[in-house]
């Protein structure tokens, strides 16, 4: 589980493909680098699992269909990506719920500059909109955002120059593919409201025949 609060951002040192995965290097300076081979990071959102570790270098898998759902599998070396740890227990939760599981891949339509910060429109499809709320939750590329407006097939985010300073968002343009995950808390409620009762529950053994053979009705 992540926040969408990004320590450190990592270039990409090397990207060797395979047949139905990818092994990736990423060189990051973390300021408390414990990560250990095992553990998960999240890169540009998506939750990998450290395969190795030499100093400020790590190693990691993509496999198939997370090469197929996310952007990772355009990264090339010198690019540069978002990092954060998984997050402690009973540590503070800044952003959101992050879980590092990819809904779907967006892409920036427009970045405006506003006043000291940034307005970016992103598209997304529509099977995904439908989880976006004004002033919701979305994490894009990693980063937790506060989605200020939406549409059927956009949204809008609004960034300060922190994030944009501290995040890859500095060096993104209009065309860029994004990874998109949307706020878990939604995709729970969508799952417990449509829940058909005769899939989930016995049907109970009581019927109108039997009622009226036991004098009721």
């Amino acid at each position: 589980m992540f926040t969408g609060i990004i320590e450190a951002i990592g270039k990409v040192k090397g990207v060797e493909r395979g047949a139905d995965s990818t092994r990736i290097s990423i060189h990051v300076e973390l300021v408390q680098n414990d990560l250990k081979t095992g553990d998960s990071v999240a890169v540009n959102g998506v939750c990998l699992t450290v395969t190795s570790r030499l100093g400020n270098t790590v190693w990691a898998d993509v496999g198939a269909e997370t090469l197929k759902v996310t952007s990772l599998g355009k990264l090339k070396d010198g690019d540069f990506v978002n990092v954060e740890r998984p997050m402690q227990m009973g540590g503070r939760l800044g952003g959101h719920l992050v879980q590092g599981h990819i809904d779907g891949v967006g892409k920036i339509r427009e970045i405006k500059k506003i006043d000291k910060g940034y307005e970016v429109i992103l598209e997304v499809s529509k099977d995904l909109s439908r989880y976006m709320i004004k002033r919701g939750s979305v994490a894009v590329n990693g980063i937790s955002l506060t989605i200020t407006d939406c549409s059927s097939d956009t949204f809008k985010v609004f960034l300060i120059p922190h994030t944009m300073e501290a995040t890859t968002f500095k060096s993104v343009k209009p065309g860029d593919p994004v990874n998109l995950e949307v706020d878990i808390i939604g995709k729970y409620v969508e799952k417990l409201t449509h829940l058909d009762a005769s899939e989930y529950h016995e049907k109970s053994s009581i019927t109108e025949a039997f009622l009226k053979e036991n004098g009721f009705g």
